[in-house]
């Protein structure tokens, strides 16, 4: 079963985020180092929340799909130090990392 990797960006009052850097530079540079084991990536980019003129929750949202949760420690845990230190270069905002498996219908 796949397996998705969804890194969540809170929509706080003081956030920054460089959507442009994080689009642009930072996906592409994981999609790169992690190689043929990162099987799709999607960018969701919040608009709105529930209710009218509500906040999306998440700024962004990061997925990116695996063959399996080895597939996902092998290509990714050794660059997971790189990764994070990128952060400062488009967010005042840690993300918050969730691994689910992939249900499709």
């Amino acid at each position: 079963m796949m397996i998705k990797v969804s890194v969540m960006y809170p929509n706080t009052k003081d956030i920054k985020f460089d959507v442009d850097y994080y689009q642009n530079t930072h996906l592409p540079m994981i999609a790169k180092m992690v190689g043929p084991a990162l099987k799709g990536m999607e960018l969701d980019l919040g608009i709105g929340g529930r209710e009218s003129g509500e906040l999306a929750p998440y700024v962004a949202i990061a997925h990116l799909k695996f063959e399996d949760r080895n597939a996902f420690k092998d290509s990714f845990l050794s660059h997971a130090k790189l990764f994070a230190a990128d952060i400062k270069n488009y967010s005042n905002v840690k993300g918050i990392m969730q691994i689910s498996d992939l249900v499709t219908f």
